[in-house]
């Protein structure tokens, strides 16, 4: 079975459509290319990469789209729309590595706008293409989600990042009483990424297993995948150390279990 990183990103500063992406972010604020995660996935028996997009605009889905063409690593996309007037879903859908979207929810102040019924036709559209709906959200978020969930029961929805937990201040009872409620729902997956920076600099497995030992029992493997969120994760620290402090969270796990953490579940659930 295929080792698959489900969840990083690709830019190019001169783009422009990178709002976020300032001199303040440091170590991001450069080009980051296939070129320069190859090595990273040699290291770490990485197969195949999932890109995720990382600016609000369809002109970044369509270079993600070229770039997947032109590396074979890269086996899905998953693009931006404007849900609330789409006009590039189905287009978009006719490629195949195009596997989903990801609205920037994190970023958009009502905690509520996923229930828009404005977003309706879109929604419906993505279940009937077989399409899967990427969520980033926060702690906040989860309210509305389990309602988002129960709204459209057959959409294949994974949460980013693991919602994002508060790590870094401990946060953990609230965070997983929700992650618990959705992951009631078979629908939804969640990816083991981004964790170690929503934690402190210089954060250990010992303060994150607490978190990825929860999602291990609320999802089980096969309704997690494993993520490494880079280049972002340079905030934190790098590919081979995340890659490491997985294993050795997940090293109790049966070759079963792990092969679909660090494979199987992307492939399903991305229709790889």
């Amino acid at each position: 079975m295929d080792r698959i990183d489900s969840h990083q990103h690709f830019w190019k500063v001169d783009r422009g459509d990178y709002g976020w992406l300032t001199p303040e972010q440091g170590v991001l604020y450069k080009d980051y290319q296939p070129e320069d995660i190859l090595p990273l996935l040699k290291a770490s028996n990485i197969d195949k990469t999932i890109v995720v997009q990382a600016a609000e605009t369809t002109a970044e889905t369509e270079y993600l789209l070229a770039l997947a063409d032109e590396n074979e690593f890269i086996v899905g996309v998953v693009g931006w729309v404007d849900m609330e007037d789409d006009v590039c879903l189905e287009d978009f859908a006719k490629h195949s590595k195009f596997k989903g979207i990801r609205p920037m929810i994190q970023d958009i102040p009502d905690t509520n706008w996923m229930l828009k019924d404005e977003l309706g036709p879109t929604l419906r559209k993505i279940e009937e293409l077989g399409l899967c709906f990427d969520a980033l959200v926060k702690p906040p978020h989860l309210s509305a989600l389990q309602k988002f969930v129960l709204r459209y029961p057959t959409l294949k929805i994974v949460i980013d990042h693991g919602a994002k937990p508060n790590i870094a201040n401990g946060e953990f009872n609230h965070w997983a009483n929700d992650i618990k409620k959705l992951s009631k729902s078979k629908n939804v997956y969640c990816k083991i990424s981004g964790l170690l920076t929503e934690a402190k600099q210089g954060a250990s497995q010992k303060d994150l297993k607490v978190y990825v030992d929860h999602l291990l029992e609320c999802f089980g493997a096969e309704r997690l995948m494993w993520g490494s969120d880079w280049p972002v994760l340079k905030l934190a620290n790098e590919y081979e150390n995340w890659m490491q402090m997985s294993e050795e969270m997940l090293s109790d796990l049966s070759e079963h279990d792990k092969a679909y953490i660090f494979g199987g579940t992307a492939s399903i659930f991305y229709n790889l």
